[in-house]
């Protein structure tokens, strides 16, 4: 997280940067889950997080789906990249496709967790940031 003044003296929006992954299965289902805290709690979002110093994104996302999921994955490749202006700061979400290598997905930080057909996209509420990637990949499908 950064938070910059510009030359004016005016403060820019925080920079928040992290990695989400779009888990899928065998059946072509996708994963999502339901914020447990914070100021978007309930909404829907790929799980993932927060980039550490020093971390790749592929490195701090596996970190992360273990963390809150106890679950090891396979990071298979770049998705899209998401700029996305919240009210308060502005994303950079870097989202992988990814599936399960090991593991239950046990939720520890989310308060529920769904396994989406894609024609069932929608039937959630999702983040505004995370919408953005949902949108394009309905349009693929």
């Amino acid at each position: 997280m950064v938070s910059m003044t510009s030359r004016k003296g005016r403060i820019r929006m925080k920079q928040i940067e992290v990695v989400a992954a779009i888990i899928h299965d065998d059946e072509g289902r996708i994963f999502a889950t339901q914020r447990g805290y914070g100021d978007y709690k309930d909404g829907w979002e790929f799980p993932g997080g927060k980039m550490e110093l020093g971390e790749s994104p592929e490195e701090a996302l596996k970190r992360e789906i273990w963390e809150e999921l106890e679950t090891k994955i396979i990071v298979e490749h770049l998705v899209q990249t998401v700029e996305y202006d919240y009210p308060k700061f502005h994303l950079k979400m870097h989202c992988f496709w990814c599936h399960i290598e090991s593991g239950q997905l046990v939720l520890k930080e989310h308060e529920a967790a769904r396994w989406l057909k894609p024609e069932d996209l929608d039937s959630v509420d999702w983040l505004p940031a995370d919408k953005v990637v949902v949108k394009k990949f309905l349009c693929t499908v």
